[in-house]
């Protein structure tokens, strides 16, 4: 039997019964389809391989073919109630850009991301002077699709200028089971190995509140 990933099983835990969910990079539909079995969701995958396409529609699943950087912008406004993007931010041309699409065409977005100011990478760099390669980022820097790795605190900054609020925040490491964090604090910034977020717009903030989604984030 396969074993679902940790950060699968967070994004379930996450995600409402009966939601409206794209999951953006959804490469072969695999949760999209737990998402779909597991908890109900009206669910559509954007993919731009077609060997993931294609693996998506032999599960039964709705998706069209498509790039997270350029056809985010032809999906209408508020038409999901979640979109997902999972490991996949750090490998847009337009991140920016990107986070600001996900939160007009739906209420929250669910991002996930490795952290660059992690320890392991901050050693590695240190120690050997060359870009460090971790179970993380696995990728030599000359054929990596990762082209804007950051740290959480990079991260969070980002989400601050853009007006986005944090509901929720989870460190994943080695496959251990998701751990509730504050992801502005430094000690999160030196041993997180990836992280997870539930965001929403500010001005959302009691909606997302009464939602009943169950924080991750730390009192």
């Amino acid at each position: 039997m396969k074993t679902t990933r940790e950060d699968f099983k967070e994004i379930l835990r996450l995600v409402r019964p009966g939601s409206r969910v794209l999951d953006v990079g959804c490469g072969e539909g695999e949760l999209l389809e737990l998402l779909t079995r597991e908890k109900g969701v009206d669910g559509q995958g954007l993919e731009i391989s077609s060997q993931g396409v294609s693996a998506c529609l032999a599960r039964g699943l709705a998706v069209v073919q498509g790039d997270g950087d350029r056809d985010l912008d032809h999906f209408p406004t508020q038409a999901f109630d979640y979109a997902i993007l999972s490991k996949t931010l750090q490998q847009m041309r337009e991140p920016r850009h990107v986070l600001n699409e996900l939160l007009r065409i739906a209420d929250r977005a669910v991002v996930s991301l490795p952290n660059f100011g992690q320890w392991r990478v901050r050693w590695s760099l240190m120690v050997h002077g060359r870009m460090p390669e971790t179970k993380a980022l696995p990728e030599p820097w000359w054929s990596t699709p990762n082209i804007h790795l950051c740290t959480l605190h990079d991260f969070t900054a980002l989400c601050d200028d853009l007006d986005l609020r944090i509901e929720a925040c989870s460190a994943l490491n080695a496959g251990k089971p998701a751990r509730p964090i504050d992801p502005t604090r430094a000690l999160e910034n030196w041993r997180s190995e990836t992280a997870l977020f539930l965001l929403s717009r500010k001005g959302a903030a009691e909606a997302a509140s009464s939602a009943g989604n169950g924080e991750l984030f730390p009192k």
